[in-house]
């Protein structure tokens, strides 16, 4: 997984199931992996599958689509387990804060629409035949008249 979100494939990770469907020796092979480096994976939390009732792992496809991620970015890119470890904590950081951003951006909107809603409530309250006065800028000077 890249810092956009994108596999190495082009494919968004996140849009990907979750569903735990695949057993090593599967996943194994989609990802062009021996099983061991899944386990070894695994145990650095480099990908972490989710357990079957065995106990035995069982990976999804965005588990599939991470392992090749990780697969790219160690040999294309050169990077060791420890940078492929913190580029992925980085584009995991990243898809949290856009859902945030998301969640917050619609919270926004709402706040927006409860305001409106309630700005043309006090208009449609107000009594239509008053009319607006100008300020004027005329002082009245007011004095004691003296006997």
């Amino acid at each position: 997984m890249s810092l956009s979100g994108l596999g190495s494939d082009g494919r968004d990770v996140a849009a990907a199931s979750t569903a735990p469907v695949y057993v090593i020796s599967v996943a194994a092979e989609l990802a062009g992996m021996h099983p061991q480096t899944l386990r070894s994976y695994d145990r650095l939390g480099l990908v972490t599958p989710g357990r079957a009732s065995g106990r035995g792992r069982r990976y999804s496809a965005a588990d599939v689509l991470r392992l090749r991620e990780v697969q790219r970015l160690s040999q294309e890119e050169g990077l060791n387990l420890e940078g492929v470890r913190r580029v992925l904590a980085l584009g995991d950081q990243v898809a949290a804060l856009r859902s945030r951003l998301g969640e917050l951006q619609a919270e926004l909107e709402a706040a927006r629409a409860e305001v409106e809603r309630q700005v043309a409530q006090a208009h449609a309250s107000h009594r239509r035949e008053l009319v607006p006065v100008r300020s004027r800028a005329d002082v009245v000077v007011w004095s004691r008249r003296r006997r």
